[in-house]
């Protein structure tokens, strides 16, 4: 972290050189205090209290987070930025480097990050859960919740707020797979008791099915689907035989691109969901690491 030190020490000549002009001595303070704030993220460390598999394929971790005093339940299903620490990196120099956007830093000091879900927080213990689908040793995130242990700890961007707050529908569609399992889950615990709807998860064994707090007129149905990678249209053609309800209908779905870009098709082309009643993400693709998947996602925008 020797750069961060002689951008500071560069910053202290700079003073020095100017004390006896009073004026430019601010001028000079105010640019270099405005570069240092440039610089900085708000990244927050936060360490492993235990690792807990949940079911044969997902791993949940509790993580310690004293830094998030004014964070409440509210962020339960809100997306998080998880920031991985390179190997023989210092807990000194991780803590700087989460500080500092990745611009900012040399490429072999950014650490790896992947998008990740809050299922729980409770804020009495300041605990954070995440649940990391298991794919092995084969991603830096799944590599590293199999092999955390008490102690460990990340960086943590974030959490924004959750992409549905607001729960007005009269009938709910929410569809996932194993990785849109923690937001799809967190979504359906938040709804009102009075909700109705279908839920359709797509699972790795049946051995992967969840309990999910629902409301009684929420109806869960399960497909095992064992390699992920393997592309699959089975929820769309759960989705398509589906009896459509009449009124305002709310939808919370998440997944590999592939199939999502399917769905939003059905949905707002041929079923006409208005955009503000419709949640429909994807968040991965077959054959893509994140990076390129966003590079993807973001060239279907255009």
């Amino acid at each position: 972290m020797r750069r961060n030190l002689d951008y500071l020490e560069k910053k202290s000549v700079s003073l020095e050189i100017n004390n006896d002009y009073k004026i430019g001595k601010i001028i000079i303070s105010n640019y270099s205090n405005k570069k240092s704030n440039e610089r900085n993220q708000n990244g927050h460390l936060i360490t492993v209290k235990k690792v807990k598999r949940i079911t044969p394929n997902m791993l949940r971790v509790t993580f310690y987070c004293p830094s998030l005093e004014e964070m409440d339940s509210s962020r339960q299903g809100a997306h998080c930025k998880i920031l991985l620490p390179k190997p023989k990196t210092s807990l000194k120099d991780f803590k700087e480097i989460i500080s500092i956007k990745p611009k900012d830093l040399r490429i072999d000091e950014r650490p790896t990050r992947r998008t990740y879900t809050v299922r729980f927080f409770r804020k009495e213990s300041m605990e954070m859960d995440i649940d990391f689908v298991d794919h092995g040793d084969e991603g830096p995130a799944s590599s590293w919740a199999r092999n955390a242990k008490q102690g460990s700890y990340v960086g943590l961007l974030g959490p924004a707020f959750p992409k549905i707050r607001d729960f007005y529908a009269g009938w709910y569609l929410v569809a996932a797979d194993m990785s849109a399992l923690p937001v799809a889950a967190a979504t359906i615990e938040a709804m009102p008791i009075n909700a109705k709807g279908v839920a359709v998860f797509e699972i790795t064994s049946e051995s992967d099915k969840q309990d999910i707090k629902a409301p009684p007129g929420i109806k869960f149905f399960w497909i095992n689907h064992p390699n992920a990678h393997s592309p699959s249209i089975a929820q769309l053609s759960f989705i398509k035989e589906l009896e459509w309800k009449t009124g305002i209908v709310q939808t919370c779905i998440a997944g590999e691109s592939g199939l999502i870009k399917q769905l939003r098709n059905y949905l707002i082309k041929e079923k006409f969901l208005p955009n503000q009643d419709t949640y429909i993400s994807g968040y991965w693709k077959i054959g893509l690491i994140e990076d390129e998947h966003q590079i993807w996602k973001n060239s279907q925008n255009n």
